[in-house]
């Protein structure tokens, strides 16, 4: 086990384990531009990524948090003790061991999570033995056939309360055109009273071929959102399998999240191309 109690493997410890405290100060660490030891450049190019990406790393406010969100979403094979390797690799000791009990730190509490997520519920996992349960894969959905045939979908839509209206009209567009696509839309087809992650987890890996992420201000700050967008891109590390399309249907004052930016976006609001909106997204969708 990863998180065992004698001794913590940090090579099986996922990055996702090291908090933004620990991101910000590897970030003043490497940020700044060193003639003589390795930068975030350097550690960008052991992690894989190009000189033209590299680049494009460059007008990032934080380009180390940023390339480190980057590698986390493009490959399965990342880890802390991946990333302290290449930074020994790269002869940055001072940083491995400045920042080594705050990363243990991070790890030890990452792993209490894990134990404290896997102990058994307190309360009766059946309100009444006497009645067959219903099993959870065959009954989360409105349309689900109560002989146990799930309800299969084009696409799960991830988006937040402020922007329903949007995804009303994504319904109408998608599903009461010739398009004919099948949408997952939580708050209309998910049964109420189950576990929201564990549904949408099992809608998004298995009950839907792709994911369309509606990207706003208000999408920043929804948990629910994070964690539907991060899931999606963990079964599709650098998007080889074109999962997930994020739609741009507003102005937005934040900055477009850079977990994303290495994915085209499908923008409605360039006027431009606002024409062809619909028919791109359609055919997005309806691929196998």
């Amino acid at each position: 086990m990863a998180c065992a109690d004698s001794q913590v493997d940090l090579e099986k410890i996922p990055l996702v384990a090291l908090n933004m405290s620990v991101r910000k100060k590897l970030g003043l660490y490497l940020n700044p531009k060193h003639t003589v030891a390795a930068d975030w450049m350097a550690l960008a190019e052991a992690m894989g990524f190009n000189y033209l990406e590299i680049k494009n790393y460059e007008v990032s406010k934080n380009p180390t948090c940023t390339v480190l969100e980057d590698w986390q979403a493009r490959t399965t094979d990342t880890s802390v003790g991946k990333l302290l390797s290449m930074l020994s690799e790269l002869d940055r000791e001072d940083i491995v061991e400045d920042l080594r009990p705050l990363i243990d730190e991070d790890v030890r509490k990452y792993c209490a999570n894990l134990k404290k997520k896997a102990e058994p519920p307190l309360q009766v996992p059946e309100v009444d033995s006497c009645v067959p349960r219903t099993p959870e894969r065959s009954g989360i959905t409105v349309d689900d056939d109560p002989e146990g045939v799930p309800e299969m979908f084009d696409a799960f839509i991830c988006y937040c309360q402020s922007d329903f209206a949007f995804v009303h009209e994504m319904i109408r567009e998608l599903e009461q055109t010739d398009y004919k696509l099948k949408l997952c839309v939580f708050d209309r087809d998910v049964l109420p009273g189950s576990c929201v992650w564990t549904i949408t987890s099992e809608l998004i890996e298995k009950r839907c071929k792709r994911m369309v992420v509606v990207i706003s201000d208000e999408y920043l700050d929804s948990d629910a959102c994070d964690f539907q967008t991060k899931f999606a891109l963990s079964l599709c590390p650098g998007a080889r399998s074109k999962r997930l399309i994020p739609v741009i249907y507003k102005p937005m004052t934040k900055p477009f999240p850079s977990i994303l930016r290495f994915l085209t976006i499908c923008d409605y609001t360039r006027p431009c191309t606002q024409a062809w909106f619909w028919t791109r997204l359609a055919k997005a969708l309806s691929l196998p």
